[in-house]
């Protein structure tokens, strides 16, 4: 059997463990445009800010590869994909047939369409080679305007801000409005003010403005103009289906899979940013491009390529990241305006900058948001993922603080001791 992965960020990890679990020899090639295999992508803000090295970067050691017997292709590009033939072209010419294929291409940065926006000085920020360009700014800039109000934004803002140039974050709403409701994001805010960051948020960007030789003026916003050297532009991103759509696979958000990561083609899976696939806690088909859902489609994909019919249960809602020392973390469905069906419960110091927002649905955790301290977090997220039923002593010791095992079913413990 031929596998071949196009893709190299950890979906494609996950799926060459998931088919070397089910099949040891068969032939695994990944192919990727990137030119260093898969990295740890949070981490290119440390590496910008030197707090990194390289080395460091790397998701699996070389090794890895070498054990399973994986052929990269890295600096490769996919050209076309021929579903009759079961063949790829690359940019250099070559071809490579497959037997399975998965499609892990990931995604692509939104590119808003602002007067300005070409031209020397404007820059992404989602991938290392992105991080070795800046890495030659850095040192060289004194003032940088992030325009964006996710991860990404907020990682590149911490990356330059480490090494002590003025940066402000234009957000056309609010910060990380996906997985944190107004609260968490005025104490991430507030947190990242105070480390020396600025934030101009529910601000419109207008265009950024040139001087006559073409470099960079500033970014001209509702706020006024704000002086840049460099613009980082980090308005999102999209899933790369350009080769799904060129071959007639049916797209929408993603790239459509079913239960078990294939697409419509029974032949090509696809899996990680690129991927509509199930939701655990609504059961509906959508994207969700955090690392864990990326990995663990990515092994189920794998599984499935070898033939193993493990179905994949769904994907979570999930972030979790540390801003200068502060921790914060939020898990399922966080974002429910005045909805009547959820009942909620928030505990909040500001002072401290903790806060801890439960939500539930039926008694059942169907959500919590946790800054500051989230030691608990991976206890309030079994109950989440597992849809545990919760009296009104279990639910009060939740909101207390406590989501202690002990709350668990008796039958979930001793399935667990059943399974090792």
């Amino acid at each position: 059997m031929d596998y071949v992965i196009v893709g190299n960020g950890v979906s494609a990890i996950g799926a060459i463990e998931g088919i070397r679990q089910h099949d040891k020899s068969g032939s695994i090639t990944v192919i990727s445009d990137e030119a260093v295999p898969t990295y740890g992508r949070p981490l290119i803000s440390y590496y910008l800010s030197d707090k990194i090295k390289f080395e460091t970067l790397p998701f699996r050691p070389e090794e890895f590869y070498e054990k399973n017997g994986v052929v990269m292709r890295l600096g490769s590009r996919v050209l076309s994909l021929d579903t009759g033939n079961k063949v790829l072209t690359l940019d250099c010419g070559d071809t490579v047939k497959y037997d399975k294929l998965l499609l892990a291409t990931g995604g692509t940065p939104v590119r808003p369409s602002l007067p300005g926006i070409e031209g020397p000085g404007v820059h992404n920020f989602t991938t290392v080679a992105h991080a070795e360009t800046l890495k030659e700014l850095v040192d060289k800039v004194k003032k940088v305007v992030v325009i964006g109000a996710g991860l990404i934004a907020l990682k590149a803002a911490e990356g330059f801000a480490e090494k002590g140039v003025e940066v402000t974050i234009v957000v056309r709403s609010r910060i990380m409005r996906t997985y944190f409701d107004e609260t968490a994001g005025e104490l991430i805010v507030n947190h990242l003010e105070k480390n020396g960051i600025r934030f101009l948020q529910g601000t419109g960007t207008k265009q950024i403005v040139r001087y006559d030789d073409g470099t960079i003026k500033g970014v001209d916003t509702d706020a006024g103009l704000v002086e840049a050297d460099v613009v980082i532009v980090a308005a999102g991103v999209r899933p790369n289906m350009g080769l799904a759509a060129q071959a007639g696979l049916t797209t929408n958000q993603g790239i459509r899979v079913n239960d078990y990561m294939a697409t419509s083609d029974a032949d090509i899976f696809a899996a990680g940013d690129v991927a509509e696939a199930k939701d655990l806690l609504t059961g509906e088909y959508t994207v969700r491009p955090i690392w864990p859902n990326a990995y663990t489609q990515g092994r189920y994909a794998g599984l499935n390529m070898a033939g193993a019919e493990s179905p994949y249960t769904g994907g979570l809602s999930m972030n979790s990241i540390t801003y200068y020392g502060l921790p914060t973390i939020s898990v399922g469905e966080t974002n429910l305006a005045d909805d009547e069906a959820y009942e909620t419960a928030v505990y909040l110091d500001r002072d401290r900058s903790v806060y801890r927002k439960l939500i539930f649905k039926d008694n059942v955790l169907a959500g919590c948001i946790l800054i500051g301290e989230i030691d608990a977090a991976g206890f309030y997220t079994s109950f989440i993922k597992n849809g545990f039923e919760l009296d009104a002593e279990g639910k009060e010791r939740l909101m207390e603080g406590d989501p202690s095992p002990a709350l668990w079913p008796d039958s979930f413990i001793e399935a667990m001791m059943n399974n090792p």
